[in-house]
């Protein structure tokens, strides 16, 4: 299943039925009067979020939503039927946004949450409404009221308890693929990883959190270098950001300032959550240059740093139990 997380959609409510006009006509009944009914109210567009969901790509085929127009009335007082509400099926996580891409107008943060973005319109009246003292035989029936339309723009954003970050080429997809059952694609080029990917960590049989890795970022990503930074919004709902860095580099202050400071471009509140450090690939160094390293980034930085190799799983089991304790103290 290929992955989308954004998408433009059409959404049109359905018009109200037309109210009748209409007559009582019985045997031995010489004037019935008026009994034209009332139409029908027209079909809702509703948005609901949904469990079983992680992409959006159904809107890149099915771009246009519109729900039926009410029934219209009858005589003998008939109302017309209602008509059934459209509803639009969404991965938790979705917001849905005006057509300017900035008004948001929701967030469909929880499985079973719904809204009503369009209201059906309502019925128009028929002929026995306008009946009087005066006006005994009204010929009045008003057309169903229209529905609402408009475009609006689905946006998805992972719901992840740890966020992963780093350069391409970190280890990051190798990391994922070892301590959860996610398989991404691994290959030693950068931006092997095109598309955000879940797993689900297991520490035992009470203790598991989701771990959310998305495409590398690299300097300029704010300015649209690389693939950008548009998939930061997948991590931006994460309890804490666990920062994998290559300690093979030369320079890995280099490499953690490049982090830092897309994050802060992106959106100042990311960069401000909880960092986690692990440098990956530490069984190529020895361990007085593995010291030497954590020293130099220890004096810019107050985040914990772990030394980890994703592909010989050393020093997994203390990276993973802290970030199951940073998930469960956060509300």
């Amino acid at each position: 299943m290929k992955f989308l997380d954004q998408a433009k959609i059409y959404v049109k409510s359905g018009d109200g039925g037309d109210g009748v006009v209409a007559f009582r006509r019985e045997k031995f009944i010489e004037f019935g009067g008026p009994d034209g009914g009332d139409g029908g109210k027209g079909g809702d567009i509703v948005f609901k979020a949904v469990d079983n969901l992680n992409t959006l790509i159904d809107f890149r085929y099915t771009q246009h939503f519109r729900a039926k127009k009410g029934g219209n009335g009858a005589g003998a007082n008939k109302t017309g039927a209602g008509a059934a509400p459209v509803i639009i099926k969404v991965p938790v996580g979705t917001q849905i946004f005006d057509e300017d891409k900035t008004t948001l107008l929701a967030d469909m943060d929880k499985a079973g949450k719904t809204l009503t973005l369009c209201r059906g319109g309502d019925g128009g009246f028929g002929n026995s409404r306008f009946k009087s003292s005066t006006n005994r035989a009204p010929r009045r029936a008003d057309k169903g009221w229209p529905g609402e339309e408009r475009w609006v723009w689905l946006r998805l954003k992972l719901i992840a308890d740890i966020g992963l970050v780093g350069l391409p080429n970190a280890g990051k997809s190798t990391f994922l693929s070892v301590v959860s059952a996610a398989r991404p694609k691994i290959a030693d080029y950068p931006f092997t990883t095109l598309y955000p990917q879940l797993g689900v960590v297991h520490l035992s049989q009470t203790e598991e959190f989701v771990v959310a890795d998305i495409p590398g970022l690299i300097e300029g990503a704010h300015e649209g270098s690389g693939l950008g930074d548009r998939f930061l919004g997948h991590v931006e709902r994460c309890s804490a950001l666990l920062h994998l860095i290559d300690i093979t580099q030369e320079d890995i202050l280099a490499a953690w300032h490049t982090i830092r400071a897309e994050l802060q471009a992106y959106d100042p509140k990311l960069a401000a959550k909880l960092e986690i450090i692990a440098l990956n690939k530490v069984d190529i160094l020895t361990e007085e240059e593995i010291s030497q390293k954590i020293e130099s980034l220890q004096q810019v930085t107050s985040a914990s740093i772990f030394p980890i190799s994703a592909a010989s799983q050393k020093g997994l089991t203390p990276l993973l139990r802290a970030l199951q304790k940073i998930v469960n103290d956060t509300p």
